[in-house]
């Protein structure tokens, strides 16, 4: 199933092939849990998935929650008139200042729908500042919502960093990371899906963790970019490689493909 959310990153078309490295387990822990594709289509008793950025989180328990009547509120951001450029930025500036957390978990996935390639990024002061993404007839995903709603039914979702979340993990336990990459430029980066970032320091952290995870027979995989500081980083994993098509850059010809790479901790 294809997640609700756009998501630059998103693990749809990867969905397979990680889930074949996943060791059996009774519970999958995800501490990037971004759009969730993983979650969806995999099979496991429960779950455990947080993420740093609090509005996502927000939005997935809502679903789990109160789907039927936040789904309908949902809606009423999706009108005739709502994708103009004019309509997106009133939203956007709504998104940013209320203190409905309802209604701001709405207009995430309004936002989400019709900003430009899906991005989710802030600002240094928190605030969301995507463009407008010019679709031509932008929809709720009403039927992968629901489908959501039904899976997150063995779901806990929490706002928590990686090594918070990677903590709980106990033996029976399957971790899958997927952590903001590391560029492959300069000016590849877009870490800042939470304000915060997601630096070196915090990469070579969490392979700290993983590490001692496996050391305590609780398997990790983690997804990244294939470069020599990856490399490194994950020497003491099982590394498996291939390319990924990019669906993110601005310009269509930078489209091309990107170096991949799971490391295995097992």
């Amino acid at each position: 199933m294809r997640p609700f959310l756009k998501w630059a990153g998103g693990k749809h078309r990867l969905a397979p092939r990680i889930i074949e490295q996943l060791p059996h387990g009774k519970r999958l822990i995800e501490p990037f849990v971004g759009s969730g594709a993983v979650f969806l289509n995999s099979n496991y008793k429960s779950y455990l998935l947080s993420d740093a950025n609090a509005d996502l989180i927000s939005v997935f328990n809502y679903l789990k929650t109160d789907s039927e009547n936040f789904i309908k509120h949902c809606e009423t951001f999706f009108t005739r008139d709502s994708n103009t450029e004019a309509h997106y930025y009133e939203n956007r500036e709504k998104f940013n200042s209320t203190i409905d957390t309802r209604k701001k978990a709405a207009l995430f996935i309004y936002l989400n729908r019709h900003c430009f390639n899906g991005l989710c990024r802030y600002n240094s002061s928190g605030k969301y500042n995507v463009p407008f993404g010019r679709y031509s007839s932008p929809t709720l995903p009403v039927e992968e919502m629901l489908f959501f709603a039904k899976k997150a039914e063995t779901a806990s979702f929490e706002v928590a960093d990686f090594f918070d979340t990677m903590s709980k993990a106990t033996l029976g336990d399957v971790v899958y990371c997927d952590p903001p990459y590391v560029p492959l430029t300069a000016t590849a980066n877009f870490t800042d899906y939470a304000t915060g970032g997601f630096g070196n320091e915090q990469q070579k952290s969490l392979a700290e963790m993983a590490e001692k995870l496996r050391n305590n027979s609780i398997p990790v995989l983690i997804s990244n970019h294939d470069t020599e500081f990856t490399r490194v980083l994950y020497k003491r994993s099982s590394m498996s490689f291939f390319d990924v098509q990019r669906f993110i850059s601005s310009k269509t010809s930078s489209r091309g493909k990107a170096a991949e790479l799971l490391a295995a901790f097992v």
